[in-house]
This record gives C-alpha cells, structure tokens and sequence, in this order.
C-alpha cells in the first residue's frame, strides 16, 4: 500500500449527505437542526453564582454541525439564533431576544456548528478520538465567543466570566463530548461508510 493511499482524504461526506440530494432535503434538515437546538436549550439546570445555566442546547449544536456539514450546520444555527432574536422563546429556560448574560454563546455555537461541520467533512466523526478532538474544538470555540460577551454584557473581569461561564460546564461538556464519542462513530459504522 502506498503513502498516497494511507493518507488519502475522505470522502468528503457528512451523516446529512447520505439521505437522497434534495434542496426540499437541504430545507428540512437546516430547519430540523434549529428545531433540535431549540429543543435541547429548554433542558436547562441553574448554576449557582452564574447567569448561564447548563443547557443541551451546546450539544445539539455540535451534533447539528457535524451531522449536517459546515454549511448547513452554521444555516441551522443562525436560522435558531434568527428566530429567538425575533421573539419565540427557544432560548435556555424558555428565553428569547438578544443582548442576554448567555447570548455570546448563542453566537459561538454557530461557529462551532461551521467549524465541526467542517472537521466532520474531513473524517473527524469517524472515530472516537477524532470525535473527541472534534467536539472538544467547537466547545473551544463556543466558549471563546461566550465568556468574553458573558463579561462584557455583565460588568464581569475576564476572570469572573471564566469561573462564572466556563468553569462549571466542563465536567458536563466531557459527558457530552463522550455521547458524542459513542454516537458518531457508531452511526458511520451502522451505515457501513466508515472511511
């Protein structure tokens, strides 16, 4: 076997890509990815000293992202961010507008969804330490967006804003990166498409 093969790309797909090509396809999972998100945000369990609760609405984005590619993915995203800014209350604890303590994240979680997406388009959905890397960047992102507006938007020092909007979701962030660890890849390896 040569090296060109061994280090030979993927093949460029995501989960979404292997349901028959249709724009009606494309419509139904962007919004359907949206929906999930606004779902899994009404999951929501206070943190005490934080104004930022602990939500599934981060780990329904990472799925979303990598699920659907980086482009539909950050669609997804924006069109729940859209339509919470607008008035339904999807948001975490049933909230919507713009200009919340956690709204920065809202704004992360559409970079994370493009950028999993994208690593998910190279294969980082395939295996379980790919995964791992996978979602542990779109985490980074989310909170990289996150914590500076949760600072910004509450008065809070930099170093608040971590202890407040960073530190008490990690021991969570691991559980579902390990859910999506197992479902991932196991998802490939049912559809018989592992790369």
């Amino acid at each position: 076997m040569s090296t060109a093969s061994i280090n030979a790309p993927r093949s460029g797909a995501v989960l979404a890509d292997l349901l028959p090509a249709a724009r009606a396809r494309d419509i139904a999972l962007v919004v359907g990815g949206a929906a999930l998100t606004g779902i899994a945000a009404q999951i929501a369990v206070p943190v005490p000293g934080s104004p930022v609760p602990v939500t599934g609405q981060t780990f329904a984005a990472l799925l979303v992202g990598t699920s659907l590619g980086a482009r539909r993915g950050l669609l997804s995203l924006a069109l729940y961010a859209l339509v919470g800014m607008a008035g339904v209350p999807w948001f975490a604890n049933g909230t919507s507008g713009w200009g919340g303590a956690s709204f920065g994240y809202v704004i992360g979680m559409m970079l994370a969804a493009a950028a999993v997406g994208e690593l998910a388009r190279r294969g980082g959905d395939r295996s379980v330490l790919r995964t791992a890397g996978t979602m542990a960047v779109g985490t980074a992102i989310t909170y990289a967006v996150g914590v500076p507006y949760l600072a910004a938007s509450t008065g809070m020092s930099l170093s608040a804003a971590v202890a407040a909007g960073l530190t008490p979701f990690l021991i969570g962030d691991a559980l579902k990166a390990a859910l999506a660890m197992g479902a991932l890849p196991a998802a490939w390896k049912l559809l018989g498409r592992r790369g």
